[in-house]
């Protein structure tokens, strides 16, 4: 296949029910197209239906604003969640940082390196160290300090800047800020956090000396959609890695680094591709 050949991305939720793939992929077909790739998965709990598929036009172009339009009649009999793609559009991202630049750096070397395909609309932070970084990437920076009187009118602002920019997805790299209820629910599913995670889980500050106090054997890191329980959204990717004895708190601090740079990153990577799905408060990742 030639590599300028238009591809497109079909996403599609539903009640599940028998006929589903066969109306799809028949429709897709009946339109000259052709599935590349297809994934799909039926919830047994939530009785759910979940599909990601790759497709081209089989002439290399067509009219998929047509498309669009003619499968209207599917979407309405399987009551369907239905979203269109284009493949090669890059998702619109806006990252928040504070002080802690590690998550950030790695987002910005995956990107440079082609590992990751998205356009950055934004970095904001509540602090000014990560100006110069931005800067440096030609990257608009702006700089919303955070205040409990402030708040609500710089989260106002945020959100004007998610409007503004078009911004698809909101990616929290390490940024230490509790976002409230309302803004929360704003951005709900289009915001992703990461934070550590441990067994037991340590809130509050030092988490790493508090995992050091008690021995523990596996670092963790969780990147999981944003909601107004604190740290307990939907998650989308974990990655874990062992420790012993000889571990000092600075170096769980280093392994934990590494965690929450590759949980973020594939989490980013995920949404991106459009590769992930709400279920209630779980998700469904097609990897």
């Amino acid at each position: 296949m030639q590599q300028d050949i238009d591809q497109y991305i079909l996403k599609i939720s539903c009640p599940a029910a028998s006929g589903i793939v066969a109306a799809i992929s028949g429709y897709l077909a009946a339109n000259q197209c052709y599935i590349s790739e297809m994934a799909q998965f039926d919830d047994e709990t939530t009785k759910r239906f979940f599909t990601r598929i790759v497709f081209r036009f089989n002439d290399g172009s067509g009219d998929i604003d047509g498309l669009k339009a003619g499968f209207a009649d599917v979407v309405d009999q399987f009551q369907m969640k239905a979203e269109f793609f284009e493949k090669k559009q890059p998702v619109k991202v806006l990252i928040m940082v504070s002080k802690f630049d590690h998550c950030f750096l790695n987002l910005l070397y995956r990107r440079q390196k082609g590992e990751l395909d998205f356009e950055i609309t934004a970095v904001v932070s509540n602090h000014l160290d990560m100006r110069p970084v931005a800067e440096r990437e030609g990257l608009r920076f702006i700089y919303l300090p955070v205040t409990k009187d402030t708040k609500a009118q710089q989260e106002a602002e945020l959100l004007k800047i998610v409007d503004e920019t078009k911004t698809d997805l909101v990616v929290l790299a390490r940024y230490m800020q509790i976002l409230s209820d309302n803004l929360c629910i704003q951005l709900s599913g289009r915001a992703i956090n990461i934070h550590h995670s441990f067994l037991p889980g340590f809130k509050g500050a030092k988490p790493y000396h508090q995992a050091y106090a008690r021995g523990v054997k596996l670092i963790g890191a969780t990147a999981h959609f944003v909601t107004g329980d604190l740290d307990e959204g939907p998650i989308i990717e974990q990655e874990v890695q062992r420790v012993d004895h000889s571990y000092l708190p600075d170096d769980l601090v280093a392994v934990g680094r590494d965690t929450e740079t590759v949980a973020l990153s594939k989490a980013v990577k995920y949404f991106v591709e459009h590769r992930v799905f709400l279920n209630d408060d779980r998700t469904v990742v097609f990897k």
